[in-house]
C-alpha cells in the first residue's frame, strides 16, 4: 500500500520543525514507517542547493533564479527520497513543499503563480500532498519567536522585511481557502502542546 505524504507549511517562527518531529513520533507509535524530511533539502544534492539558496552574498539573486533553484532541489528530492518512500508504504512528513513556493516566491517575490504551477508539473507530476498542515500565527509573533531562538539573521530569507512575510502569510491563507479539504489551518499561536493536539486532530482522518 502506498504511503501518505504530509506537508507542514507556515511562516517564520510557527514551530514547523517541532511539530513535524512530534507528529512523526506519534505516528511511529502505531508501527508506521515515518520519513521526516525538509525543503529545500532532504537529499545530499538538495542540501547543497539549499546552501546556495540561503547564503547571503554580494551578488544579488534574481527571483527567477531563486525559484528555479527551489524546483531543482525539489525535483531531485521527490525522485530520490519522497517517491521511493511512498512507494514502499512509508509516511513522509515534509517541512515545506510547493505551497511554500507559491507563498515565498509567488507572494513574497511577486512571481506569477502560473509559472510556479508549470514548474510543479515538471518537478513532481501527479504528486500532491494527502494533507497539508498550515501552522498559522500573526507575522509579528512568529518573527519574535524566531528571533528569540537564533542569532541575528544569517540567511537571505531571515533578513527580509516584515512586509515580505505578511505577503507570504496572505498567500498561504488564500491557498487554504481554495483547498480546504487538503490544507488544514492550525492556530500556531498557542502552546506547543496545544498546537500538537490540533495537528493530531488534523491527521486523525488519515489513520482510519
Amino acid at each position: 500500500m502506498r504511503g501518505r505524504f504530509i506537508t507542514f507549511e507556515g511562516g517564520e517562527g510557527v514551530g514547523k520543525s517541532t511539530q513535524v518531529g512530534r507528529a512523526a513520533a506519534w505516528l511511529r507509535t502505531s508501527g508506521r514507517e515515518v520519513v521526516v524530511t525538509r525543503e529545500p533539502g532532504g537529499t545530499p544534492r538538495s542540501e547543497r542547493l539549499r546552501e546556495l539558496l540561503l547564503e547571503r552574498s554580494p551578488e544579488p539573486m534574481p527571483p527567477s533564479c531563486e525559484l528555479l533553484l527551489m524546483f531543482a532541489a525539489r525535483a531531485t528530492h521527490v525522485a530520490n527520497l519522497v517517491e521511493p518512500a511512498l512507494t514502499r508504504g512509508a509516511w513522509v512528513l515534509c517541512d515545506r513543499f510547493t505551497d511554500a513556493s507559491h507563498a515565498y516566491q509567488g507572494g513574497g517575490r511577486g512571481i506569477a503563480q502560473s509559472h510556479i504551477d508549470a514548474l510543479a508539473k515538471l518537478a513532481h507530476p501527479g504528486l500532491t500532498p494527502d494533507l497539508t498542515v498550515l501552522l498559522d500565527a500573526p507575522v509579528a509573533l512568529g518573527l519574535r519567536r524566531a528571533g528569540a531562538r537564533q542569532a541575528p539573521a544569517t540567511d537571505r530569507f531571515e533578513a527580509e522585511r516584515l512586509e515580505f512575510f505578511e505577503r507570504v502569510r496572505d498567500v498561504y491563507l488564500e491557498r487554504a481557502k481554495l483547498e480546504p479539504e487538503r490544507i488544514r489551518i492550525v492556530d500556531a499561536a498557542g502552546t506547543i502542546d496545544e498546537v500538537e493536539a490540533a495537528v493530531r486532530s488534523a491527521l486523525g482522518p488519515l489513520l482510519t
